[in-house]
């Protein structure tokens, strides 16, 4: 049995060098259910060593591709046994309720690892090519360490969609849990400890911003991957860049459901519900801004303001509950802040707006509808992450689009209609990394990020996998046979062009 004061570095459970504790409440009660160690500037400096250690002298990186299959198959098979655990303990850290966490949290995040576990079986690491000169050799290698910090929302999902592709890659991985959620993440270091994942591959630990900061600076880590707001994407990005770190940040999002008016009302308010105010709001991808023409505005507003009053709130361990609390006190008041916002610029108040009766205690907000809002309002343009939804009218498709696109965001958005070709069509013109026609979905398979200010990269499918590899060329003589080439003539007397540069010309 670990201590409480442990965190998980170099294969084992040590003392933390830090003396600070970080209190975990329970959104849905304001209590603190449990403590563990807020990593200071030594343990840092341990995690990093470790993983640095591990890959520069550990037998991971080395490994033959389908190896580290075989050992990640064994993570996800420690994983799966404890996805009951995983489960119950987003559930008390985050207030996700217990209908939504196994499904929407966990089996997520096990299908991403159970993705590129099978990916890395299969992963070429090098490949011969015939070169305009010669022959040359193309090896996909680690790209090194990874930080991985993912944030409190939906964090075993986001901290597989670093840590599996890493893995597959041969890198290895420092992983930061946000201080609110750090339980289920020790959970994931029992299970790769369980699993024989060679000494520092994996290391977990839990900071707030001063360790965070720590991490990402630190000279031994690679790269970032990082998901988060777009202010402290900002500050990784620009902290990365002194070091010309690689960089994968996932962001902010401000995404629009663009409805067209051949698509049945009751049924895609009712789906949209879902896709604005899954997790009370608070992700990424939320659906908070539902675009609907002038001409079915008013069904629009009224079909789904009566579906959101009819939504459980409460309890996140009732199974009847939809929606649970938000994740703190401070994200409670800042979305009470942005709905008497709205009030204040003109937007109409149609659904909830203000704390449940009889739900004082813990951190809970009504799910919150407003109509007459227009593109520029605060509410329209700034990511509230909570159950906000605010109704804009358009007047035609292009003025639709138009208003998709008049966000600094771009992450992800949804075209609701019966015509898929014509879905099609409007999602072609939206300026975000994802879109969905006629739903929300996050495919392992299928790369996933965001353009503008909503993040730089990919996660997830190959692309994500491409991420954690950094390509080395090796050029060999013309004429050389390499396996699955012919040998080639090439030139005579160069093997290419030479250009001799001097210092002032770099």
């Amino acid at each position: 049995m670990r201590a409480a004061n442990e965190v998980f570095i170099g294969g084992k459970w040590v003392p933390a060098t830090s003396e600070r504790q970080i209190e975990v409440r329970s959104p849905s009660t304001g209590q603190v259910i449990a403590q563990v160690p807020d990593a200071d500037t030594g343990d840092i400096q341990a995690a990093v060593t470790a993983a640095r250690d591990a890959f520069d002298h550990g037998p991971w990186p080395g490994l033959p591709p389908a190896e580290r299959a075989a050992i990640m198959a064994e993570f996800l098979a420690q994983l799966e046994a404890r996805s009951d655990e995983l489960a119950r303990t987003i559930t008390l850290e985050n207030g996700t309720p217990t209908s939504l966490v196994k499904p929407g949290q966990v089996d997520n995040g096990l299908d991403v690892l159970r993705f590129y576990t099978e990916a890395a079986a299969t992963l070429a690491v090098e490949t011969p090519r015939a070169g305009r000169y010669s022959p040359v050799v193309v090896r996909q290698e680690p790209v090194g360490a990874v930080a991985a910090i993912v944030p409190w929302n939906v964090p075993f999902f986001l901290a597989a969609m670093k840590f599996a592709p890493a893995l597959a890659a041969g890198c290895t991985v420092v992983l930061k849990a946000a201080p609110e959620t750090p339980l289920h993440a020790n959970i994931v270091a029992a299970a790769a400890d369980a699993a024989g994942l060679p000494p520092g591959v994996l290391n977990v630990l839990a900071a707030g911003p001063s360790g965070s900061e720590q991490l990402v600076t630190h000279p031994g880590i690679d790269k970032i991957a990082f998901t988060g707001s777009t202010a402290v994407g900002r500050r990784i990005a620009s902290l990365a860049g002194d070091q010309l770190k690689r960089v994968t940040l996932e962001l902010g999002g401000k995404s629009a459901a663009i409805v067209l008016d051949d698509i049945d009302l009751q049924a895609a308010m009712a789906r949209l519900m879902t896709v604005s105010l899954f997790l009370s709001g608070q992700f990424c991808t939320a659906q908070s801004r539902v675009l609907v023409s002038a001409r079915r505005y008013d069904e629009a507003v009224e079909r789904f303001a009566a579906i959101t009053t009819k939504l459980r709130v409460g309890d996140p361990t009732d199974p009847a509950t939809f929606l649970g609390p938000l994740i703190s006190q401070r994200q409670r008041d800042k979305v009470l802040g942005y709905i008497e916002t709205g009030r204040r610029e003109g937007a109409t108040l149609v659904a909830g707006g203000g704390v449940p009766a009889g739900l004082e205690t813990g951190w809970y907000v009504e799910p919150t509808v407003f109509r007459d809002v227009t593109p520029s309002m605060r509410i329209a343009q700034e990511e509230i992450f909570g159950p906000v939804v605010a109704f804009i009218p358009y007047e035609d498709t292009d003025d639709a689009v138009a208003i998709a696109n008049g966000t600094p965001f771009g992450l992800h958005g949804t075209v609701w209609t019966d015509d898929i070709q014509r879905g099609l069509a409007v999602a072609r013109r939206i300026r975000s990394g994802t879109f969905g026609v006629n739903g929300l979905s996050l495919d392992p398979a299928a790369p996933f990020g965001g353009m503008k200010q909503s993040g730089l990269g990919r996660e997830l499918g190959p692309e994500g996998l491409s991420s954690y590899l950094e390509p080395k060329t090796i050029t060999v003589p013309a004429g050389t046979q390499l396996s699955g080439l012919p040998g080639l003539p090439g030139r005579p007397e160069t093997s290419g062009p030479v250009t001799e540069v001097g210092e002032e010309g770099r």
